[in-house]
C-alpha cells in the first residue's frame, strides 16, 4: 500500500508511488472521515497512516496487501484486523543499524538521535509481531517476506 505523511517529500519521492503527500488539514480530514486504517506520529514530529480504501479494495479483489508501518500502526491493524499477520523487520545488530542510519545521510544528527530512540522502543515490542525477519541482506529479507506473504 502507499502510506500518507505529513511530512514533506524527500528529493527524488514522487506524491502517490512513495507517499500521499498530505497536509495536516488534509490527514485530519481523513481521520474524520474514518478512512484511515491507521495511523500515528513518528519520530515525534510527522504523521503518517494508511488510507483505507485502497487496502479494502485490494483484499476484496483478492490481492494481498502489504503495509510498510511503524509498531503503533502494526497495532491499529492487528486490532482492526486480527486476521492481518504482523511482521517484525529486525536489523542484524544495534551497531548496524545505526551504521545503516549514519550512511543514508538524509537526516541531522539531532533526527538520528530521535530515531535511535525510537529504535530501541521498536525493538523492545519485537515480540508482540507474528514473525520476526533479521534484515541481513535486503534480497533475503525481501524473499522471506514474499514466502510469508504467499503461506
Amino acid at each position: 500500500s502507499v502510506s500518507a505523511t505529513t511530512r514533506a517529500p524527500r528529493a527524488g519521492e514522487v506524491d502517490g508511488q512513495h507517499y500521499f503527500f498530505l497536509t495536516d488539514s488534509e490527514f485530519d480530514g481523513l481521520i474524520a472521515a474514518g478512512q484511515m486504517l491507521e495511523y500515528a506520529v513518528v519520530h515525534g514530529k510527522h504523521r503518517y497512516g494508511t488510507p483505507k480504501a485502497p487496502v479494502e479494495a485490494a483484499l476484496e479483489a483478492g490481492k494481498l496487501v502489504l503495509l510498510e508501518i511503524d509498531i503503533q500502526g502494526a497495532r491499529q491493524v492487528k486490532q482492526a484486523m486480527p486476521e492481518a499477520t504482523t511482521v517484525f523487520l529486525a536489523p542484524p545488530s544495534w551497531d548496524e543499524l545505526v551504521r545503516r542510519l549514519q550512511g543514508r545521510g538524509t537526516e541531522s544528527l539531532e533526527e538520528q538521535a530521535v530515531r535511535l530512540e525510537t529504535a530501541k522502543t521498536e525493538m523492545a515490542a519485537q515480540n508482540e509481531f507474528d514473525q520476526v525477519i533479521v534484515n541481513d541482506e535486503v534480497a533475503k529479507c525481501a524473499s522471506k517476506v514474499v514466502e510469508l506473504m504467499k503461506s
